[in-house]
């Protein structure tokens, strides 16, 4: 059985590099669960990983045990020291799964769909996708100036958000409104009409952007229906992550709790 010991372990380098950098992220497609939680929520929705990475400690929990036995592989052990260097999180949780996202699909052109654009802090982008999974979104699309969506940190604040949505990174936002057959909506302040005034049902795609910034002209200018949120006098703008569950909810409510199939 392999055991990683050292720093200059083959297979420790590039479980190092898929940790910190998100070149290699994206050039591999892979990327490290960290935790029982986010690997049980992988393995409920039938992804299954490539390795398991487990501490001595890991090794003689029941709940670690259990995981291992439901993903049908070898764990490999690693030193606690080296585990520590690839988790973010200040107590480790004994186990890693290096994991291989799908391929993203093609962009709907109907169903509920959700665009951010430039949200660059990773915890409300990880909040957003649990927000989005919760409430019944199809489909997530990021533009560019987006955090890196399979990030560890965006990974953590999901909570296992990413295994039920289909998601799509660096999208051209401007062009999947020009294509969607339903209603581009987004929360702006010049023309727009209030979140519980207005028509959510139907096929919708909603575009937030980062607190202060926005959303970008050129999406701006594809928004048929512009959504304001009450607020009190004096409060000028909401985070991004609640503005998100405040209109997908009110979105849910006019569908009378009834939400799409995915996929």
């Amino acid at each position: 059985m392999e055991i990683i010991q050292s720093r200059h372990n083959p297979l420790f380098k590039q479980l190092h590099k898929l940790s910190t950098q998100r070149r290699e992220r994206l050039k591999t497609h892979q990327t490290l669960l960290d935790g029982p939680h986010l690997l049980a929520s992988a393995l409920d929705a039938g992804w299954r990983p490539e390795r398991l990475l487990v501490t001595p400690q890991g090794l003689v929990s029941p709940e670690i045990a259990m995981l291992v036995q439901r993903a049908g592989l070898p764990p490999t052990p690693i030193d606690p020291t080296l585990f520590a260097e690839l988790s973010e999180l200040p107590s480790p949780t004994g186990i890693l799964a290096l994991t291989t996202w799908p391929a993203a699909a093609a962009p709907r052109r109907d169903g509920l769909c959700l665009l951010l654009d430039g949200v660059q802090d990773p915890g409300n982008v990880g909040t957003i996708l649990r927000t989005a999974a919760a409430a019944g979104v199809q489909q997530v699309l990021l533009s560019p100036g987006c955090a890196d969506v399979w990030s560890p940190k965006v990974l953590r604040a999901g909570m296992g958000a990413h295994f039920l949505l289909d998601l799509i990174e660096r999208a051209d936002l401007p062009a999947f409104a020009d294509a969607f057959h339903g209603v581009v909506a987004a929360t702006l302040l010049d023309g727009a009409v209030d979140l519980h005034q207005a028509t959510l049902t139907g096929d919708l795609a909603l575009a937030l952007g980062a607190e202060g910034q926005g959303i970008s002209p050129e999406l701006a200018a594809r928004a048929r229906l512009r959504l304001r949120i009450p607020m009190a006098p004096g409060v000028e703008s909401l985070n991004v992550g609640a503005a998100a569950a405040i209109c997908l909810y009110e979105r849910v409510r006019q569908h009378g709790g009834v939400f799409p199939a995915r996929g």
